[in-house]
């Protein structure tokens, strides 16, 4: 299943048509995304049994953030072992969590303003979690996620290493810095959800490209890990770590200029893309 949003109502994508929720369930669902979330379990049993109609066309480029409301967002940094070497740290024992506010939320497609002179890209999976999660066993991680996603955690370089220690959290927060969509897949539709390509461009030239079966830490042992620490909510958000191939990592140095368009994808999921613009 492949649940996306379309004038800020939830609907389910089947190539080019989509079926509006509230409608087809006659109001038992949505059409508020987070209301979807919130009653995943009961949502996903719907779906799947229920008759639904064929659904109207769509303009794919109108698709929204699938997940616009998380109440957290967790993000992982080191989670590839050459994105660690580029960045000169050690593979981490325990994943480095930071958080992106919610204000940086965007949907798949928009113009992002930049921020400062420093501002790099990391292409990511966003793992979306469909029910409360509480000390849960690596093994029964996965039953924890309504689906997946494709994000980017954008980061200004210059911000994030403007203080001892690091303000990640800072530096990757400013207004569009982290854009998802275009829609969410659910894990029984991809043949091997722990071994996905994924990979971003720049005006065409290819800058990352990795395989989520490299993460050091995958989905469950991040569910898993997170939850023996802190509930997770259904809604939320894991951005799961970005393989090697960012900006600061690179000899000389890069980063994005006003013009630039960068398209991040994930093979099974779809694909994203921000335009850079100068900012004020």
């Amino acid at each position: 299943m492949r649940i996306g949003v379309l004038n800020g109502r939830t609907v389910i994508v089947d190539g080019q048509r989509a079926v509006d929720v509230a409608d087809a369930s006659n109001g038992r669902f949505g059409p508020a995304p987070a209301a979807v979330y919130d009653a995943w379990t009961e949502f996903s049993e719907w779906a799947a049994t229920a008759p639904t109609p064929n659904g109207t066309p769509y303009d794919s480029s109108a698709l929204e953030n699938p997940v616009p409301e998380p109440r957290q967002i967790f993000a992982i940094g080191l989670n590839y072992a050459e994105h660690a070497a580029e960045s000169h740290y050690a593979v981490p024992e325990f994943p480095p969590v930071f958080t992106k506010y919610r204000s940086s939320l965007a949907g798949p497609r928009g113009e992002v303003e930049l921020a400062g002179p420093k501002v790099d890209w990391e292409v990511e999976l966003v793992a979306v979690i469909g029910r409360p999660a509480h000390r849960v066993p690596e093994s029964e991680g996965w039953n924890y996620v309504a689906g997946l996603t494709v994000g980017q955690d954008i980061s200004e370089r210059e911000t994030q290493f403007a203080a001892t220690p690091p303000q990640f959290s800072l530096g990757k927060s400013f207004p569009g810095f982290s854009p998802v969509g275009p829609v969410l897949v659910t894990v029984d539709e991809l043949a091997d959800p722990d071994d996905l390509e994924l990979g971003c461009d720049i005006n065409g030239e290819q800058v990352q490209k990795g395989r989520t079966s490299e993460m050091i830490f995958s989905v469950p042992q991040l569910v898993s890990r997170l939850s023996h620490i802190t509930p997770l909510l259904a809604g939320d958000l894991i951005f799961t770590g970005t393989p090697a191939g960012v900006g600061l990592g690179r000899t000389p140095q890069r980063f994005l200029a006003a013009g630039d368009v960068l398209r991040s994808y994930i093979a099974g999921i779809g694909e994203i893309e921000q335009t850079f613009v100068q900012g004020q």
